[in-house]
């Protein structure tokens, strides 16, 4: 009885061992395909970046635990308005998560790009960017984008530019300031692991769309 026990036991920590050995296979194909199909079109040089109409600017929370500066948030709007005062881009688009009074991702970054230089005339905000995908697919559908930059760092370009690309965009990236070797550079490389798979899944298998999108809504250029 006791033998028959162990032996059930070695074949289900076996199956588990497969199972999880084929997950992590699966997660690092994708993750590595990803960015294998972006890489190309992230720009990391102002200079070799040529002009395009529009920005989607990707949001993140501005503050980290104990009220400090996400560095991360902070590099993205200076790319942002680095981009725009060299005459890069006609027109900012901002999207965030605005889920709630306390939690405006998308206000934060249109009042500090506008601190940073940016004439407000000329930055369009998105309160329903709650996950990338809904940022770039609304980025399309109701705010007319095709052929435009998006600014986030490099880990974030490889899968924002991926759901762009599918959706049939004309996106390029350009990499806000990583800041490598750092925990939270490793915690936010590791999530992205995990986010690529869902969005994988999301483009492929769920055919998931944002949770708001179909109205228009202008975006004004500068001449």
């Amino acid at each position: 009885m006791i033998g028959k026990i162990l032996h059930m036991l070695r074949k289900i920590f076996t199956f588990l061992i497969l199972f999880l050995l084929t997950a992590a296979g699966i997660l690092i194909a994708i993750d590595r395909y990803i960015a294998y199909r972006s890489k190309p079109y992230i720009y990391t040089d102002i200079h070799q970046l040529p002009h395009k109409r529009a920005l989607l600017l990707l949001g993140t929370n501005k503050y980290i635990a104990k009220g400090r500066k996400n560095a991360f948030y902070l590099s993205r709007i200076a790319a942002a308005a680095h981009l725009w005062k060299a005459g890069k881009v006609d027109a900012i688009v901002v999207s965030g998560d605005n889920g709630t009074r306390y939690y405006d991702e998308t206000t934060a970054m249109y009042r500090d790009l506008i601190r940073a230089g940016v004439p407000r005339s000329y930055i369009t905000r998105d309160y329903a960017g709650f996950r990338t995908l809904d940022s770039v697919v609304r980025a399309g559908l109701d705010f007319g984008l095709r052929d435009y930059i998006i600014v986030s760092q490099p880990f974030h370009l490889e899968r924002a530019l991926y759901i762009a690309h599918v959706m049939g965009h004309k996106a390029i990236g350009f990499a806000a300031r990583e800041i490598p070797g750092t925990l939270a550079s490793y915690r936010m490389r590791l999530r992205e692991i995990f986010a690529r798979a869902k969005a994988f899944a999301d483009l492929y298998l769920l055919h998931t769309m944002p949770k708001y999108y179909g109205g228009k809504i202008p975006v004004r250029y500068r001449d």
